[in-house]
């Protein structure tokens, strides 16, 4: 797949990828090209993580005049969001608008103490059209999200951490990046993509509901040879060596 705007790159021996945007105002190239990226993520088996972050000063300041948010469909979210890996974003600079929809898809945010967030489209006239009123409330306090979308203010770092919009804070978010992509390389595949499944699904359930969901998705791990791997492992006093099966 030729990209021209977007770099995707593999590590870890193929089990990791990570995405690389320009960062500053989102173009019709940047986003069509990140969905692109996405979508040859999730057709790679062997991928176990996924990070992204923007090679400029900002992450991302909203919507460039030349993107059609509503014509660009699978949207850039819901692309990373329909990742089975675990996706993490490196945020520094600006998020804001579309660039915030694009963080809250993935599933840990960590950023810089220089970071900002708004979800200011009312600003402009317009709804977030890329899950940011559906993802924040699930991200955040339901109170503090309907505030923070209808005034559109951006919140420092520091707000935003306490939220609960971001998992950490980091000095150095490349090597924060490479700490997180290491450790999530090393579970098994199976296992983190079911328990990203009960979170994401589960939250959009009753209790009751959730807890059946949790245990179906165990039941179907327990039949696979990673969770036999982790077992003899365990017995074995060894790191376990998955495979993804």
């Amino acid at each position: 797949m030729k990209l021209t705007t977007v770099e995707l790159h593999r590590g870890n021996d193929g089990r990791s990828a990570r995405i690389v945007v320009p960062g500053g105002a989102l173009t019709a190239s940047v986003a069509r090209e990140l969905a692109e990226a996405c979508r040859s993520i999730q057709e790679d088996r062997s991928v176990r993580v996924v990070a992204l972050r923007a090679s400029g000063a900002d992450f991302c300041t909203g919507a460039a005049a030349d993107l059609d948010v509503f014509g660009l469909r699978p949207d850039p979210a819901a692309a990373l969001a329909a990742l089975r890996p675990p996706v993490i974003v490196a945020v520094d600079g600006s998020c804001r608008a579309e660039g915030l929809e694009i963080a809250l898809a993935c599933d840990i945010r960590i950023g810089t103490e220089r970071s900002s967030y708004a979800l200011d489209q009312v600003t402009a006239g317009r709804v977030p059209a890329w899950g940011g009123t559906q993802r924040l409330p699930r991200a955040i306090r339901p109170g503090a999200a309907i505030g923070f979308a209808l005034l559109g203010d951006p919140i420092d770092a520091e707000t935003a951490r306490r939220l609960g919009l971001l998992y950490a804070l980091g000095a150095d978010l490349d090597a924060d990046v490479e700490r997180l992509v290491d450790t999530l390389v090393s579970r098994g595949p199976l296992a983190l993509e079911l328990t990203k499944e009960a979170v994401h699904r589960g939250s959009e359930l009753p209790l009751r509901d959730g807890l059946r969901l949790e245990g179906d998705l165990n039941h179907q791990l327990a039949a696979t040879e990673d969770r036999a791997e982790g077992l003899q492992a365990f017995f074995d006093k060894r790191p376990p060596d998955f495979s993804g099966r």
